[in-house]
């Protein structure tokens, strides 16, 4: 199927209590292509009325959802997982035309995405409670755990579909029902997805989807409605934050995965290829657009033109171009607001005094592309080792001692993701304890796993989601007392 064929067949009304339906007074926003700027296609535009509808819906089902069966509930996740997997192509297109990201970029997530359905399917009937009886010899305790009830979802743009799934899979898992409000950048790989879903059997309810470019708008009557009982979000910490103040008043149960500037920590004893290596992945996957990526390279004196020089070797040969050619390696950007945001990092880091060796300026348009850049002699004045750059940007310090090291990756308000490279496995162990993140890669450039807990500590956020720990985040815990 080509891009042309696939945007017109692609979903684009909201999916709600599903089914496809037009938004309120046939509301619709405009999804641009990253690559030239233009308009790939207008999509529903929820309302706060569309908004209550979808939680009418999910309330209506709850109580069956919860009660069906562990077994039948991880039986219809595979079969979304299977789905998934068959519709690999036309997700990673889709996504490529909406976001900007290279072809084997939107693969490898369509991949890692899925994989979330395949673990959550198998953590469904793995649901622990327990029976003991009282100390005191006065009864006996059962604790049982129980799904949250309806999930309210914000998810980001720049892993439509990972992001989603990672927050679906869980949930559906412990028995709850879900509306997903996905990024108004990047709506229709989500809306595909609920179609998956839909196909491969999810009761109608189950999950919603409503896609809209007044967020506030739809989010504030749900967070203020009784019936929600959590909400779980992905994006910056300024927007957490004030997520988390407005659902403090119905006391919802929240997870914030947030902001990062992840340090990457190359010590005196580290094997520089090995380490250039992960410096890459860390980097540039998604094109540098990930809360995991490394923003600063923090590397030992002594070994740091070694590393530098081939650092720039290797992302001097990444090719900027349109997502969907072949011969791509690093898309463009999602937006315009996104283009400007890392050229002004970079140019005030510049104006600090830092060194460009590779990259730095943006190309004429159309589209939103910036070239895989680095600096050099990055002073710690530079806003590039505060805030989150969120672009092909790698900034390069240097540090002497092993302390200098570990206090340079914690001077930050952040604490996401770090990555470490040492032969010693002492220091390695050792300073993975000292960093304050949720996350380390040890001689590792690329951390994330589903079977693995992903989240922060900090202003990264809280709550994890992946691992045995993710589906926790959708159930409460029950004690039951009994006369003995």
């Amino acid at each position: 199927m080509d891009a042309l064929e696939l945007i017109r067949s692609a979903p684009t009304k909201l999916f709600l209590g599903g089914e496809e339906v037009d938004a309120e007074e046939g509301a619709t926003f405009d999804v641009h292509d990253p690559s030239t700027g233009d308009v790939l296609t207008a999509v529903a535009d929820a309302s706060p009325d569309d908004a209550r509808r979808a939680l009418d819906a999910a309330v209506a089902v709850q109580a069956d959802w919860a009660g069906t069966p562990a077994r039948e509930r991880g039986e219809l996740l595979r079969g979304v997982y299977d789905r998934i997997v068959e519709h690999t192509e036309e997700l990673a297109l889709l996504m490529t035309l909406e976001m900007g990201k290279a072809l084997p970029e939107s693969r490898a997530e369509i991949k890692y995405g899925a994989e979330f359905f395949r673990w959550f399917a198998e953590e469904a009937v793995r649901v622990a409670g327990r029976y003991t009886q009282a100390p005191a010899g006065t009864g006996r305790i059962i604790v049982t755990k129980q799904p949250v009830g309806p999930c309210l979802a914000i998810t980001p743009w720049n892993f439509p579909l990972a992001m989603g799934t990672r927050k679906l899979a869980p949930a559906l898992a412990a028995g709850c029902t879900m509306m997903v409000k996905p990024a108004s950048e990047t709506p229709l790989t989500l809306l595909y997805l609920a179609k998956l879903m839909s196909d491969a059997g999810v009761p109608k309810g189950v999950v919603s989807v409503l896609p809209t470019s007044r967020s506030g708008d739809i989010t504030d009557p749900l967070l203020e409605d009784p019936r929600l009982r959590k909400l779980t979000f992905t994006g910056s910490t300024g927007v957490g934050r004030m997520l988390v103040e407005k659902s403090a008043k119905g006391l919802l149960r929240t997870s914030m995965e947030l902001g990062g500037n992840a340090p990457f920590v190359v010590f005196d004893d580290a094997d520089v290829d090995a380490a250039v290596d992960g410096a890459i992945l860390a980097k540039l996957r998604n094109g540098g657009e990930a809360c995991t990526a490394a923003n600063r390279f923090h590397v030992a004196e002594s070994v740091e033109e070694d590393f530098t020089a081939k650092l720039v070797q290797k992302m001097s040969e990444f090719v900027l171009g349109p997502g969907a050619d072949s011969s791509t390696t690093l898309g463009p950007l999602v937006s315009e607001k996104q283009l400007r945001t890392v050229s002004e990092l970079v140019d005030d880091a510049v104006a600090a005094g830092a060194k460009v060796l590779l990259g730095g300026k943006a190309p004429e348009g159309p589209g939103w592309y910036y070239p895989a850049t680095v600096l050099g002699d990055v002073p710690a004045s530079a806003r590039i080792l505060k805030e989150e750059v969120f672009g092909p940007v790698a900034a390069v310090t240097t540090f002497d001692t092993e302390d200098e090291g570990v206090a340079a990756a914690n001077d930050t308000e952040y604490g996401l993701a770090s990555y470490i490279y040492t032969r010693d496995l002492d220091r390695a162990l050792r300073v993975a304890e000292a960093v304050e993140t949720g996350m380390v890669g040890v001689n590792r450039g690329v951390i994330s796993d589903p079977a693995a807990p992903f989240g922060g500590i900090k202003s990264s956020g809280f709550g994890r989601e992946g691992g045995s720990e993710g589906i926790e985040e959708y159930l409460e815990t029950k004690y039951i007392a009994l006369q003995s």
